[in-house]
């Protein structure tokens, strides 16, 4: 089993930053790769970035492009996601997430098999 641990969340005015951390713990031998998710009241869950070892490759849904950074330390299982200029529809609760295979795709909650309980965002306007 995996354990899977958010930090960081908070409230924020809108323009203002965020670093969001995610620490694996477990058997994490099979970890390939980490992704955020968010979902906001009344939403259904949206993938927001992730991060895959093999090639050390970034996704990024487009609204979060040039404003989100996600990035990892493989030795310390932990990743991150950095979040500037950030906007009320920002406002969600934040899920992390690791992998053993990215399929059916980096984007998709099933290439997810752990998660954390989630960390919640606010931003104000």
């Amino acid at each position: 089993q995996v354990q899977v641990a958010e930090s960081g969340g908070g409230l924020v005015q809108a323009g203002g930053s965020l670093r969001l951390s995610c620490v694996a713990s477990g058997r994490t031998s099979g970890v390939e790769g980490m992704g955020w998710f968010r979902q906001a009241p009344g939403k259904e869950r949206e993938f927001v970035a992730a991060i895959w070892w093999s090639g050390n490759l970034t996704y990024y849904t487009d609204s979060v492009k040039d404003r989100f950074t996600i990035s990892r330390d493989n030795a310390k299982k932990t990743g991150h996601l950095q979040m500037n200029s950030l906007k009320p529809e920002d406002t969600a609760v934040y899920y992390c997430a690791v992998g053993l295979s990215a399929r059916p795709s980096v984007r998709a909650t099933l290439a997810y098999a752990y998660w954390g309980q989630g960390t919640q965002v606010t931003v104000s306007s």
